[in-house]
C-alpha cells in the first residue's frame, strides 16, 4: 500500500531536518514524491513525524516466562508507545546463548511480531560468566550485542575477554554494571529514605565500581562498551570522562532515573522496586545533565515485565522491574522536553538516530529518502490517563499508574504498515 502523510511536521535529527511537508511511503520505504497512485492519505496536520523508536532495551520474557509477555502482546506494547524496533534481552529460559533460540525469537517475531525485534545474544555460555558464548554464531543467526543483562560479567578476565572477541564482529558489550557482593540482599537506595523505611539498602558504589572497571577494560582492548540503565551521577561523570579520554563507550538510562527518586518508594509500592534502584534527587538531576550534553547517548526502557501476583508480595520479596513501552514516549515529552532540558530533536535522536548509529542498524534511525519507512507519528496535543485497564502489554506493573499524560503516539508504522493508531 502507498501512503501519503499530508501537511506534517517532518523532524529527522539524523539529518538535522525540521520542516513542515509531505511524506510518501512507497514499497516500505520513505520518499518526499511519489510517481503512482496514493492508496491511503493521512492527514498530518498539528502532528510530528519522526523516524520509528528504538527500544535498545527490553525483556520480552519469551521463550519461557510467556506468563509475565510474549513476543506477541510486548509487540502490541511496544507498538502503542510509538516503538518501532525492539531488543530483547537474553535472561529467557532458556537464555540467548546459542543459535537455535535466537532463530526462535526472530521466526516468533516474523509471524506474530507487529514491530521489529532484535535479540541479544549471552556474552557467556549460561549467563554465567564463566565462559564465553559463540558470539560468532550468534551473530550470524542475528543478534545485534551481547548482554549478560540481570546480571555483569564478574571475572575481569573474562570481561576483557569479551570486549576483545567481540571487536572481530563490531559487537556492542552492553554491560549491566553491579557488583553483585555489594548489592547482595539490597532493595532500594541506600541512604535515608532506606534507614527510615528499615529497607536493605543498594549502595551506589554497586553500580560505579563496575562502571569503572568496565571503563578500564575497555580503555585496555579498545571494544566497545555499551553501559545500561545509567542510574547515578557518580556513573555519569565517569562515562563523561571516558569519552573526553576518546575511550569507546556508550551508555542509555531509562525514564524513571530522570523522572522518580527514590522518595516514592515510602509507600512499599513494589511497582518502584527495579534494579538499579531509584536513586536520590540529586541523582535524578545528574542523569538529566548527562542527557543534556551529550554523555548519555540513548534512552531506552529497560521494559520488565511480572505477574500481578509477583509484584504483590511485600517489597523484600517482589522481583525487581517495571514495564515502560507506553510510557516511553510521553515520559520523556513531559520530563525533558516540556521542562526545557533537551529539545524536542535531542530526544528523539536518543531513541533513533544514535541506537542505529550505536548499534549499526542500517537504512532505520532516520526518515532519509529510501531508508525503511518506520514511522513514529506524536501528536503533541494527546491527553490521556495512563490507566490499568488500557495498558497493552501481559504485565500491568508500572509505577506511572493514574498519571496524566499530555503528548504521545498517535501512529506508528512499521516498514510501511500501520502496526497501531488511536
Amino acid at each position: 500500500m502507498n501512503l501519503q502523510i499530508k501537511n506534517i511536521r517532518i523532524l529527522d535529527p539524523s539529518c538535522n531536518k525540521d520542516s513542515n511537508g509531505d511524506i510518501f511511503i512507497e514499497n516500505g520505504r520513505v520518499f518526499f514524491s511519489l510517481s503512482s497512485k496514493v492508496d491511503k492519505v493521512i492527514d498530518g496536520e498539528g502532528k510530528i513525524a519522526v523516524p520509528g523508536l528504538i527500544d535498545i532495551h527490553a525483556h520480552l520474557r519469551e521463550p519461557g516466562q510467556e506468563e509475565k509477555e510474549t513476543i506477541y502482546t510486548g509487540t502490541r506494547s511496544a507498538a502503542k508507545g510509538g516503538i518501532t524496533t525492539v531488543f530483547c534481552m537474553p535472561n529467557t529460559k532458556p537464555v540467548i546463548d546459542n543459535a537455535p533460540t535466537v532463530e526462535f525469537i526472530l521466526l516468533k517475531a516474523q509471524k506474530e511480531g507487529l514491530i521489529n525485534v532484535f535479540p541479544i545474544g549471552c556474552a557467556t555460555k549460561g549467563s554465567l560468566g564463566q565462559e564465553l558464548s559463540e558470539i560468532g554464531v550468534l551473530k550470524k543467526a542475528g543478534i545485534v550485542a551481547v548482554s549478560d543483562d540481570g546480571f555483569p560479567v564478574s571475572n575481569s578476565q573474562i570481561m576483557r575477554r569479551t570486549l576483545e572477541y567481540t571487536k572481530m564482529f563490531n559487537l556492542p558489550v552492553i554491560s549491566h554494571c553491579e557488583d553483585k557482593e555489594l548489592s547482595k540482599n539490597g532493595v532500594m537506595n541506600e541512604g535515608k529514605n532506606s534507614t527510615i523505611l528499615g529497607l536493605r539498602g543498594i549502595p551506589k558504589q554497586t553500580e560505579e565500581i563496575m562502571v569503572s572497571r568496565d571503563i578500564m577494560l575497555a580503555e585496555l582492548t579498545g571494544g566497545h562498551l555499551h553501559i545500561a540503565h545509567v542510574s547515578t551521577a557518580g556513573s555519569v561523570e565517569l562515562i563523561r570522562q571516558a569519552k573526553k579520554k576518546g575511550i569507546r563507550v556508550t551508555s542509555e538510562t531509562c525514564p524513571h532515573y530522570f523522572t522518580l527518586s527514590d522518595d516514592m518508594v515510602k509507600v512499599y509500592n513494589a511497582n518502584t522496586k527495579m534494579n538499579p534502584p531509584l536513586r536520590e534527587q540529586k541523582d535524578v538531576e545528574a542523569i538529566k545533565e548527562g542527557l543534556a550534553d551529550g554523555t548519555i547517548d540513548c534512552i531506552a526502557t529497560d521494559h520488565a515485565p511480572h505477574t500481578q501476583d509477583e509484584k504483590n508480595q511485600e517489597f523484600d520479596l517482589a522481583p525487581f522491574g517495571i514495564i515502560g513501552f507506553e510510557t516511553l514516549l510521553s515520559l520523556v515529552l513531559n520530563e525533558l522536553v516540556d521542562k526545557n532540558v533537551l529539545s524536542l530533536s535531542e530526544v528523539i535522536s536518543k531513541m533513533t538516530s544514535n541506537p542505529a548509529r550505536i548499534f549499526n542498524l542500517k537504512g532505520r534511525g532516520s526518515l532519509k529518502e529510501g531508508s525503511i519507512a518506520d514511522i513514529t507519528i506524536i501528536d503533541p496535543k494527546y491527553s490521556y490517563e495512563f490507566k490499568k485497564e488500557n495498558i497493552v502489554s501481559k504485565s500491568k506493573n508500572s509505577p506511572f499508574l493514574d498519571r496524566q499524560f499530555k503528548g504521545g503516539a498517535v501512529m506508528t508504522i512499521v516498514a510501511g504498515n500501520i502496526v497501531w493508531q488511536k
